[in-house]
């Protein structure tokens, strides 16, 4: 029996989540790990369906991720199945065994061909995965399937996840009422390589492989690649979207299609959504931090000072403890190994300005500082004073919960 830890305290209800025509989708508990709870899932999609996909950049990665990113060749997906508990990373040829096996078994259970299934694993690393289960399970699954298991499917594949994670989007393709609705899960080893975790979302709308593969990677990089918990990239983490073609919309030309824009709009709030999700449920986490930096050189490099600083244990502590620390936030845009200057560094927290222009604004009162340091959403400001780039990324306070969870997770 999996521990049960207790519920983050920044953790937010599922929202009310509809059908997506097009997929159905369900749960079993199949004992990978597990005892006691769900830990498989499968969605089956309509023929037809296309799918877009980004993946982890780990060079460790998953058997699952290697066998999903050549399936993601053929541009279209029948079946995605994922289990919680065993990551089937490193596991050598036993790996690829294991992911033939359940591509085998899902292709004939969904009726399709096996690169037209997508896989996906979460858990522990090193382990031989108990596939046999997995595919024992697959008949009676696929039977059972229905319309409106998203809940069910949410909570299949979380680990150390305190809550399941989901969103949706109701949006049009020009005139045509489309719905998007998605899954998520992460707690930790959650750092912005891609994704950084598990996302599965899908869409009634009507849109090709290739399109459907820009608007993610548009939506990744604005998202789930804006997010880390711990610094840490995992080798299992993917993203995928599906498109089953039933809302019937009249085509779009390509991702700039003025068509779209509502439809764009709309991904892209719900994988923000999702993916702060995942720093709300960070193992230990008890606050959610932005930061945002301004002034510098480019975005690029505006977006990895913040992560030095929304990185950095000092600074992470410093939240914990309900420290107006600001030291600490200098000292990682200094670390950072970007363009800075000392004497132009200016650094806000809830909105009040601590330091501008290398040094310490006259007559500073740290009351209102101190104040916003005891609330659980926390904002960090640094404006370098050398260009128009900027970048915001969020992530969450390190707490002894974090050691705790991790200290034990195999056990």
């Amino acid at each position: 029996m999996a521990k049960a830890l207790p519920v983050s305290p920044l953790a937010l209800p599922l929202p009310n989540l509809t059908t997506v025509p097009g997929v159905r989708l369900g749960a079993v508990a199949a004992g990978v790990r597990y005892t006691g709870r769900t830990d498989l899932m499968l969605m089956s999609f309509v023929e037809g369906t296309t799918v877009a996909g980004v993946f982890t950049r780990n060079k460790c990665s998953a058997a699952p991720i290697d066998w999903s990113r050549e399936a993601l060749k053929h541009g279209r997906a029948r079946a995605l199945v994922v289990n919680s508990g065993n990551a089937n990373v490193f596991t050598g040829q036993a790996g690829v065994t294991a992911v033939e096996a359940t591509a085998s078994a899902a292709a004939e259970a969904v009726g399709c061909a096996a690169n037209e299934v997508f896989l996906a694993s979460t858990g522990v690393i090193g382990e031989k995965i108990a596939y046999h289960r997995i595919v024992d399970a697959l008949p009676a699954l696929d039977a059972g399937l229905r319309d409106d298991a998203w809940a069910d499917t949410a909570r299949a594949i979380m680990t150390t996840d305190t809550f399941p994670k989901a969103a949706r989007r109701d949006t049009r393709i020009g005139n045509t009422p489309v719905r998007i609705q998605g899954i998520a899960k992460g707690s930790g080893m959650i750092a912005p390589d891609m994704a950084t975790m598990l996302a599965f979302v899908a869409t009634d709308a009507a849109i090709p492989h290739e399109t459907l593969q820009s608007l993610l990677r548009d939506a990744t990089d604005s998202s789930f690649n804006c997010i880390t918990v711990d610094s840490d990239t995992s080798t299992s983490d993917m993203v995928l979207l599906f498109a089953t073609g039933q809302a019937n919309n009249a085509s779009v030309s390509g991702p700039a299609d003025p068509a779209l824009a509502e439809f764009v709009s709309a991904l892209r709030s719900l994988m923000h959504e999702l993916a702060l999700m995942v720093v709300r449920d960070g193992e230990g986490a008890t606050k959610m931090f932005s930061v945002r930096v301004t002034g510098a050189v480019s975005n690029e490099s505006a977006k990895r000072v913040a992560l030095a600083i929304g990185n950095s244990p000092l600074v992470k502590t410093a939240i914990a403890g309900q420290d107006a620390n600001w030291g600490r936030v200098v000292m990682a845009v200094g670390k950072a190994g970007e363009p800075a200057d000392r004497d132009r560094l200016s650094v806000a927290i809830g909105g009040t300005w601590i330091a501008r222009d290398g040094s310490v604004v006259e007559g500073y009162d740290e009351t209102p500082v101190v104040a916003h340091m005891k609330g659980q959403d926390i904002e960090i400001h640094a404006d370098l004073g050398l260009g128009q780039g900027e970048a915001t990324i969020w992530t969450c306070d390190l707490t002894h919960g974090y050691i705790d969870i991790n200290g034990s997770y195999r056990s």
